[in-house]
């Protein structure tokens, strides 16, 4: 069977786009208030969830891993634009101007995934979705400790290369449970 990881990674991708922009629209931007580390939190809340349900294989809220993988994309994309945005920016901001921001940031990281896919050769097809969420925990853990720093590194890529990594992890992960 051949793949075609660009044209998947795309498929995912429109999903979680799709329901970024609905929650938008019923929303607006209220998501702009977040410090940086309540969206990390976000990611774990949403991460510790996901390896809890492996784990026990029962859900008593209703939604489930496929969810939660597509909202740690989601907070993924909105840690990146709050990065990028200055409290200068309007907190509400209209969603063709959202979804412009949305569409630079996933381009970018699917750049760069493509980038470490031609090192590793695809190895995320070989993995346990379970592995993807460890590495995704891993990262939060990461991104906790650089955010606790107040965002100093020694040796380390920052915040944002961690988000793009955890964003791609879910994107492989949802994949894999054949999200399109």
């Amino acid at each position: 069977m051949a793949v075609n990881t660009s044209q998947e990674y795309d498929n995912v991708i429109a999903v979680c786009k799709s329901l970024f922009l609905k929650k938008t629209k019923d929303y607006g931007t209220a998501w702009r208030i977040l410090r940086a580390a309540s969206i990390t939190d976000q990611i774990f809340i949403k991460a510790q969830r996901i390896r809890t349900l492996e784990e026990k294989k029962i859900s008593k809220v209703g939604e489930d891993i496929t969810s939660e993988y597509i909202g740690i994309v989601n907070y993924c994309v909105i840690a990146m634009l709050q990065l990028e945005l200055s409290e200068s920016d309007p907190n509400e901001m209209d969603v063709q101007v959202v979804e412009s921001l949305f569409d630079k940031r996933v381009t970018e990281t699917k750049d760069l995934m493509f980038a470490k896919n031609h090192d590793y050769g695809e190895a995320w097809r070989d993995m346990r979705i379970s592995s993807l969420t460890d590495l995704i925990l891993m990262k939060i853990l990461r991104v906790k400790q650089i955010e606790d720093n107040l965002g100093q590194t020694v040796a380390s890529e920052g915040v944002k290369a961690n988000y793009q990594d955890m964003l791609n992890y879910a994107v492989f992960a949802l994949i894999k449970l054949g999200v399109k």
